[in-house]
Parts: C-alpha cells; sequence; structure tokens
C-alpha cells in the first residue's frame, strides 16, 4: 500500500439509492435498503479505528426537487475521520440503478479528477453491490491498488429467483438490465483481492453461480449492529411511536408480531398476512405490526410497491382484519429502534418472512433490542440464528410452519424470555461494529504488499506534460481513407501542436503502425498507443513506458489462453509478426467460430481472466485485462495531467468503445463498424459524424468548437 503514510486511506464506492449520514431513507425504494446503511455505518465504524487514517464513502451527486437537497453536498462530514463524497455522473435527476450503467465510465473519470485533488491516493478500493464494483475495477487498475467487494445481492441468483416466479427472459433483462450487471459480477470477480460476504450461504449459494468463484479470496465478516442505538427497552419505558398505532388497533396492549422492511414482494409480506388471517389463535394472541416504507399516496410508489401495499390492503379486507393489523403510512430512521423496543415491551415477536435474506441486519436490530426472531431458513438468518441462539427458522411459503413459530414465542413467556436475553447477549458478542472493523483491517493488511505504485523512472518530455488538450485516433478506418482529408486534418493538428498532444491508439503493431504513419505521410505522434493498448510509446524518440508494460502483466497466463483457444473452429493464428507478449491475435470467421460472448465464457469457466476484443468482425485479439485503448488513454491522461474532457477520441470499432465512453468527447466516424458501436448511439459526448475517415475527425472538431478554447501552457 501507499508509503505516504502507514495508516490506511479507505475509499468505498456505493452509487445507487440514496445515501446520507442522518435520516437514512430506508425503504423509500428498491435502491434504499439495508446497503445504504451498511456502508455510511462501515465508514464510520473504520474511521475510529487508530490505524485508519481517513475514510470517504463515494456516491453519487443528486439534485432533484423531488428529494432532499442533502443528496446535491458535494461533501458530506460523517466523523473528523469520514465523509460522505458525491460525485457527478449523468443527468442530475435521481435513477434507479438499472438505468446507471451508461454512466459509470463518467462517474469513474469524475471520481479520478476528484483524486488528484486529493492528497494521497487511496490505498484500497472497497466497491459495494455491481454498479460499483464496474467502477471499482477500472480504478483498481489505473491506480495500482487492490480491489474489495462487498456484492450485498447478485444478478445469477436473482435471474433464478425470476425466473422460478415465470418471468419470461427478455422482460428480465429489460426490466433489470441483468446480463450486462452478471457480466460486471464476472469481471469483479476475476479482479478482486478480496470479496467480503456476511454469510457462508452467500458464499456457496450465490458466488458459486459464477465461472469466477474463488472461496479462497472470500471471507466471511458480518455486519455489525449499532448497539447504541439498538438496545433493550428500560423497564416502564414510554414509546411515542404507540399512539400512532392506537387507532388501527382494538386491543392495542397484546403483544405485537413486527415485521419491517421494503415493500418488496421478495420480502414476502403479504404470505405472513396470510399465515395472520388464516390462524384465530394468533389473532386471538398478538396484534400484526406491518412497517414498509413510507408513503403519502400509493398510487405514486413504483410499480413493485404499489402492488404490494395494494395486496396488503386486500388481504386485510378478506380476512377482516381491521382492528387487528396497523399499517402506519410513515416513520423516521430515527424511530426503528422505538419499534423494536416497543415489539419488546409488548412481550411480542420479529419476522423476517422473505423468500431469501442475503444476510438480514434487522434481524440483528430486532435481536439486540430484546426481540424473539422468527426467520426465513433462505440465506443470511441460518448463521445469525446459529451463532446468537436468538429464534427459530421458518420455510416463508409454508403458512403453518410461520405460525407455528410465533406462537412458539408468543404463547410461552419462559421460551420468550430466555430466546430475548440470548439475542442481547449473542449480538454483542458476534456482531459489533469494532469486531467487524479489526476483522476488516486484518484481512485487508494481508493485501498491503501485493501492488507498488506505479514509478516515474522515465522523465516525460515536458512539452507533453503541459499540453493543454489532446486528439487520439486509431489508424486503420479513421486516418487512412481519404488523403485529402488526412492533409487537411494533419495540418490542422500541426497548427495547434503547442497546446495539442496528438496521439494514435492502434491494434497494430508499433512497426506496422510506424510503417503505416510513413506510406501516408502522418506526422509521428507525441502518444503512440499500440498492440492495442498493450504498448506506450512517447515523442519523436518514442520512449516506451516500461512500467506499463510491468502494470498490464498482472494475472496475464497467454499460455493457457493459447492452449484453450488455439483448437477452436474459425479461429486461426495471425502471423508471428501479429503477436506480442502481451496480445495474443486470431483471424475470426463468423461463420463457424464461437460468438465473442462464448469465447469470454470459456475463459471464465477456466479462471482466467482477459480481454477479447473483436474487430471489424474478421480479428480477434485477447489481451490482459488491465490493457485496452481506454485503459491506456487514461493511464497517459494521468501521467501527462491532460483533462480527459479537453481530450478527443475518434473511433470506428469494437476496440475503440472504452476509449470513447465516460468523459472523453468521443466521434464515430461515418465508416464505422456499424454493429460494433451502435449501443452508443444513446450516450452524451459522443457524436456520429455524417463524414467517414478522417473527414468525421475534422467534423468533430468543429462540433466541438476544440480549438477555439485551446490555451498555450506557459513555457
Amino acid at each position: 500500500m501507499s508509503s505516504v503514510s502507514e495508516k490506511h486511506y479507505i475509499l468505498l464506492i456505493s452509487i445507487h439509492g440514496l445515501i446520507r449520514g442522518h435520516d437514512l431513507e430506508l425503504g423509500r425504494d428498491a435502491d434504499t435498503g439495508g446497503q445504504t446503511k451498511y456502508v455510511v455505518d462501515l465508514a464510520k465504524s473504520l474511521a475510529e479505528l487508530e490505524s485508519v487514517e481517513q475514510v470517504d464513502l463515494v456516491t453519487r451527486h443528486i439534485d432533484d426537487p423531488s428529494i432532499s437537497p442533502d443528496y446535491s453536498q458535494s461533501t458530506e462530514q460523517l466523523s473528523s475521520k469520514s465523509r460522505i463524497i458525491r460525485i457527478k455522473a449523468g443527468p442530475h435527476e435521481y435513477l434507479p440503478k438499472e438505468q446507471l450503467w451508461d454512466h459509470l465510465d463518467s462517474f469513474t473519470d469524475n471520481l479520478v479528477n476528484w483524486l488528484n485533488e486529493q492528497p494521497r491516493m487511496p490505498d484500497l478500493v472497497h466497491s459495494h453491490y455491481a454498479d460499483a464494483g464496474y467502477v471499482g475495477v477500472r480504478l483498481s487498475n489505473l491506480l495500482n491498488v487492490p480491489l474489495v467487494h462487498t456484492g450485498h445481492s447478485l444478478g445469477r441468483d436473482k435471474r433464478k429467483r425470476l425466473l422460478a416466479r415465470g418471468l419470461p427472459r427478455e422482460e428480465i433483462e429489460r426490466t433489470y438490465n441483468i446480463e450486462r450487471r452478471i457480466d460486471a459480477e464476472e469481471e469483479i470477480l476475476a479482479n478482486a483481492d478480496l470479496v467480503v460476504t456476511s454469510t457462508h450461504n452467500e458464499i456457496e449459494e450465490q458466488y458459486g453461480l459464477y465461472n469466477y468463484y474463488d472461496p479462497t479470496r472470500m471471507a466471511v465478516i458480518p455486519p455489525g449492529t449499532n448497539l447504541e442505538q439498538f438496545y433493550p427497552p428500560e423497564a416502564g419505558e414510554k414509546i411515542s411511536f404507540k399512539y400512532r398505532l392506537d387507532h388501527f388497533l382494538k386491543e392495542p396492549e397484546k403483544p405485537l408480531i413486527l415485521a419491517l422492511s421494503r415493500p418488496d414482494e421478495r420480502k414476502n409480506i403479504l404470505t405472513l398476512i396470510e399465515a395472520y388471517g388464516e390462524s384465530k389463535e394468533l389473532q386471538q394472541t398478538a396484534n400484526l405490526l406491518i412497517v414498509a416504507g413510507t408513503r403519502d399516496d400509493i398510487n405514486d410508489l413504483d410499480k413493485g410497491a404499489r402492488a404490494v401495499f395494494k395486496n396488503i390492503l386486500l388481504l386485510t379486507d378478506f380476512y377482516d382484519l381491521y382492528g387487528h393489523i396497523a399499517i402506519p403510512k410513515s416513520h423516521d430512521a430515527e424511530e426503528v429502534p422505538e419499534i423494536y423496543r416497543l415489539a419488546t415491551l409488548s412481550k411480542g415477536v420479529f419476522i423476517n418472512p422473505a423468500l431469501t435474506e442475503p444476510f438480514g441486519l434487522t434481524i440483528l436490530e430486532a435481536a439486540a433490542s430484546g426481540l424473539p426472531v422468527v426467520a426465513t431458513e433462505n440465506g443470511g438468518p441460518v448463521d445469525i440464528i446459529s451463532n446468537c441462539q436468538c429464534g427459530t427458522l421458518i420455510d416463508p411459503l409454508d403458512k403453518e410452519d410461520i405460525t407455528r413459530g410465533l406462537l412458539k414465542y408468543l404463547t410461552d413467556e419462559e421460551s420468550w424470555n430466555c430466546i430475548s436475553q440470548n439475542g442481547i447477549h449473542g449480538v454483542r458478542k458476534h456482531y459489533s461494529w469494532l469486531a467487524h472493523s479489526q476483522t476488516y483491517l486484518d484481512k485487508i493488511s494481508k493485501l498491503e504488499n501485493r501492488y507498488e505504485t506505479v514509478p516515474e523512472e522515465k522523465s516525460l518530455p515536458k512539452t507533453l506534460r503541459y499540453r493543454d488538450r489532446a486528439i487520439f485516433t486509431d489508424l486503420d478506418q479513421n486516418l487512412i481513407g481519404n488523403s485529402m482529408a488526412l492533409k487537411q486534418l494533419t495540418s490542422v493538428i500541426l497548427e495547434n501542436r503547442k497546446c495539442v498532444s496528438f496521439g494514435i491508439a492502434t491494434g497494430r503493431r508499433i512497426e506496422s503502425a510506424l510503417a503505416l504513419m510513413k506510406k501516408h505521410e502522418i506526422p509521428r505522434p507525441d502518444i503512440l498507443i499500440s498492440s492495442l493498448g498493450t504498448r506506450i510509446h512517447y515523442g519523436r524518440s518514442l520512449t516506451e513506458d516500461d512500467s506499463w508494460a510491468d502494470h498490464i502483466d498482472h494475472d496475464w497466463a497467454p499460455r493457457r489462453i493459447s492452449k484453450l483457444l488455439d483448437n477452436l473452429p474459425g479461429l486461426k493464428r495471425q502471423p508471428k509478426s501479429e503477436q506480442t507478449p502481451h496480445k495474443i491475435s486470431y483471424y475470426y470467421d463468423s461463420s463457424v467460430a464461437p460468438e465473442q460472448d462464448e469465447i469470454i465464457n470459456l475463459l471464465r469457466q477456466k479462471e482466467i481472466t482477459a480481454n477479447v476484443i473483436l474487430s471489424f468482425g474478421q480479428f480477434l485479439d485477447v489481451i490482459p485485462s488491465r490493457a485496452s485503448k481506454g485503459q491506456a488513454l487514461r493511464y497517459v491522461a494521468q501521467r501527462l495531467e491532460i483533462p480527459l474532457e479537453q481530450t478527443l477520441v475518434a473511433g470506428g470499432s469494437g476496440a475503440d468503445e472504452d476509449m470513447m465512453r465516460g468523459n472523453t468527447l468521443a466521434v464515430v466516424v461515418e465508416n464505422r463498424h456499424h454493429e460494433e458501436l451502435s449501443q452508443l448511439d444513446e450516450i452524451e459526448r459522443i457524436y456520429f459524424a455524417g463524414q467517414p475517415h478522417a473527414s468525421g475527425i475534422l467534423e468533430a472538431l468543429e462540433h466541438y468548437n476544440f480549438f477555439d478554447a485551446c490555451r498555450v501552457p506557459d513555457a
């Protein structure tokens, strides 16, 4: 890790949902659940350790009149050593996580810009959920720091359960962008140094579905519970929330069966109500309290939450549960601990009947408050109940099992008292934030010596380092094809050479690229990225960046790749002249060869980490996971201190895509390979030119008014 300080600087990334340090809007929607509370509590807890210098929790900047202005603050201090940092990405308004994918590259670029302004770089990146993991992989690769990841939930498991409910694959993909999520999760697992899970069940049942499943890189570190917030009530304690329930209940002094969750179909609240409605003994013994987020008007909720609430009301009416069930419209985050204590004072029971529960933070909160727990047997509650002996596991689809589990404690005071005490002591012993943070720090300390900062062993030409902006373009299909337009473009670049760095990013080997440039009288670039981003050279003397070669060699396994792919139908090795130590190149015959995704899956099944690039439908290249044109471009921009926002990138094939995503000013020339770049047509900052080849680049220079703001740096 960093040699600047012996203390850790930890960067947490959690992008979707609504994250702030106070009054968390838990249950507002499907994106604002337990993860938001977990990451805030984690940041605060880690910052309390002596060996930690700073913890930054990075999330998305949102400026939307429909939500609190808190989420538009660029920085929010959590404690003396922890804060929330909000980074802009995409439109200003609040977006569901499924709509964030096209904005994650911009989020990454903006985050790098912010980090460049800080006193030091982080010692590690810890991403939460697949969207943050997508960013984490790229940030870890660029900064050469370890990547820690927590999935919270996983796409393959979600798809399996949605299919089991009868949803068509097409609808699942359209609604949840599930393939993109799963692809990101495979990439994360291929690159993460440590995967933190909450339970052993999570490792076996969820991560086991992935090609890059490697339990040796996984650690169970259960989340902590804030014991200053969640504790048993004092005798005779008066809790104001009780009066919010009185108008619902005929006999408000009865024990409370408490269910607290988001209004999400997977939380299985409806089956709980059915079990309660079909059991006269339960109705006679206890009242049912459903705390399911907040609402002003059910019709204003999203489709899923609206359906859940309408069915709650329909079931309440069907079983005639008026006077037996309370469904308060709202509650504040600060009231949640009181709600648990209110249920404990009533000698009630907490129930989590979810179809599956990745962890079960509410179970810990309830147990710490002295409530016996009845919980789903699917997922994290298995570990919690086993460790704390604080309740009973039930089959969430078996209404009789739910009823038995609840009556077990509601009708036996001795059993209630024993289990209540077990929960209070068990949570304190096994699930405190202090224990979590100390275990976490021990795990990440073992990653310290795996990475070294990229050295600055070769000074770069001053004329390069202080250019105001840059132009990067491919050779084939971009510069080559229209000699008159090429001459005009090179003339414009030479006229502005004092403020603009000129770069070429090509799939060709350096020798082939230089020969082609000479043939077409293309001036030698300031930066030459060759062999699909696996080599970088600077200046007229073509000084190679040896640190880049060392950097991308991480986890590169060329012999294993060749052994796996050489005999596939439709793949034929290109000549030795096109092979390099970090690039394996094939001719690709689409009529017989496996599709690109199939080849990627073959590599994943063998746990081989690499990038597979298909260009023009006929060339297939395999390169290290840390290498690509886009990653090389961002590395160069970091070293030369050229803002990506002032970098024009011209491309025409799939190999150019990651250069064009994010904050660069991009142009797709008219003669592009349509199928490979068609998915970019709705992304901001990507201009589709009406002209081919160099004419398209000239068109983009005018479109972006690129040179008018060009500043010649002081000598």
